[in-house]
């Protein structure tokens, strides 16, 4: 700890630990002693028991809850609260599902606590995109068929479909592309790839709720996807890929760990 206060008060840090897709045996070595050397752990709907049960027993948790189209607290609040228990001497901890460089706002609160002086580390995880991958036993790069990989946000701070994207660069039918945060507006993003170029039966996957034991799969094509998610609406975090080296994933003999 570093004393930058004033009054000469010890300032505590703040680590941003990534929590990989929910399984605690890929945390990484550096997460776990982060989580055990904690004094204060912010945690979302995705931290389970087993990766809490890393703290200490004197360790305070404090659920920070953020799931699109429920209420959640606001960006701000969560970067004044793990300020305030720095400033107090504490080292705080904010688990992030997936890797915390990835869609998780991290650069907020990277300014934040630059900007408050407060030490803060990144702890890198296991990105959703390539644990889904992983869970599917499949690679998202394929040498002639898929020689580029992409990674795009699925809705902007409104929860809609974000409407500056670069539909040429998604509708790349020599890319892999996997979309975050994407299962509501997926349909939308479908209907315009199509109308970009990209192949109606490209292969296409949805990884719902990894990292559970719920975990689901639906496998299928662009357009087919799309209907389904429309119609069925899943509950669960999704990750969703498409492009041609997904053929055959999920179906004909390549079947993931659990299937629907």
């Amino acid at each position: 700890m570093t004393s930058n206060e004033p009054n000469g008060a010890a300032i505590g840090s703040i680590a941003l630990v990534g929590a990989g897709p929910g399984d605690v045996d890929l945390l990484t070595l550096r997460a776990v002693e982060r989580l055990r050397a904690a004094d204060v752990i912010l945690y979302d709907d995705l931290a389970g028991d087993a990766l809490l049960s890393f703290a200490r027993d004197d360790a305070e948790l404090i659920a920070v809850g953020k799931r699109a189209g429920h209420p959640s607290p606001k960006q701000d609040e969560l970067n004044r609260l793990m300020i305030s228990y720095a400033k107090l001497g504490k080292r705080v901890v904010r688990i992030k599902a997936g890797d915390p460089a990835i869609f998780a706002r991290a650069d907020e609160e990277i300014g934040a606590a630059r900007a408050a002086g407060v030490p803060i580390e990144i702890v890198p995880g296991i990105t959703t995109a390539t644990a889904a991958a992983a869970f599917l036993g499949t690679s998202l790069t394929k040498r002639v068929v898929a020689r580029r990989l992409q990674m795009v946000t699925g809705h902007d701070i409104e929860g809609t479909l974000p409407s500056d994207l670069d539909l040429a660069a998604l509708a790349d039918a020599g890319a892999t592309t996997c979309v975050f945060m994407g299962k509501a507006t997926f349909p939308a993003l479908a209907e315009k790839l199509i109308a970009q170029g990209l192949s109606r039966d490209t292969p296409t996957v949805v990884v719902e709720s990894l990292g559970t034991p719920a975990t689901q799969v639906i496998a299928g094509t662009l357009s087919g996807i799309a209907a389904q998610l429309a119609a069925e609406k899943p509950q669960g975090p999704c990750m969703i890929l498409y492009g041609a080296a997904l053929a055959g994933v999920g179906r004909d003999g390549a079947e993931p760990q659990t299937q629907r």
